[in-house]
């Protein structure tokens, strides 16, 4: 791994994640999470501190290891109990029906097989248990998405390949989900790469 990716990289997007419109988002989806949790692309760990008293366990998935040295730091302070994964979201190390909640927050777009990530999490999810998200993608206007697509090859390579115009809501309902909750609106900031989808989904 060259230095961009393995000491630059992970420290910018520490800073950027860590910017007012992307926290309001965190702190209004992540505090709905119970029982045993699983954070899929849980980065630097900034979503730590929105999570309540009512979980019981957090389980920790991320493929960069100079994030989760970060996160490891920020965990020391929570009351639950973390377990962290080095590994990408499409191979999920835990047992079926296992967690009572899946979070991801602005992970979803970086994942390379998304569809295959979002299977594993249902497949790990109990069928009572529900999905959280916050992530940005694909918006309405014709306009905006001509930039997305066009801004996206180069994107792609220097956000450590966040995509910029994946349809979150359809590829959720792909992967076996049926949304119960979602708001879809633009966060403050450039329209290419702030449109917000945000909700809840269960198994279906």
């Amino acid at each position: 791994m060259n230095l961009y990716d393995n000491w630059i990289l992970p420290r910018l997007l520490d800073l950027v994640m860590r910017n007012k419109e992307v926290t309001r988002y965190r702190s209004r989806v992540v505090p709905q999470a119970r029982g045993i949790v699983l954070e899929v692309g849980i980065g630097s760990g900034l979503n730590l501190r929105f999570y309540g008293p009512q979980v019981a366990r957090l389980y920790a998935v991320d493929p960069s290891e100079a994030l989760l040295r970060m996160a490891r730091r920020r965990a020391r302070a929570c009351p639950y109990p973390v377990e962290f994964f080095a590994r990408s979201g499409e191979a999920i190390a835990l047992d079926d029906q296992c967690v009572d909640t899946v979070v991801t927050t602005f992970t979803l777009c970086t994942i390379p097989n998304p569809l295959a990530a979002l299977r594993e999490m249902r497949r790990v999810l109990k069928p009572a248990g529900q999905l959280l998200f916050a992530e940005h993608g694909l918006a309405p206007d014709l306009s905006v998405r001509r930039w997305q697509h066009r801004c996206n090859p180069l994107w792609n390579r220097i956000a450590g390949g966040c995509n910029l115009d994946r349809k979150m809501d359809e590829m959720i309902g792909a992967a076996g989900f049926r949304i119960a909750e979602l708001t879809t609106e633009y966060a403050k900031g450039p329209r290419p790469m702030s449109y917000i989808y945000a909700g809840s989904a269960r198994p279906a």
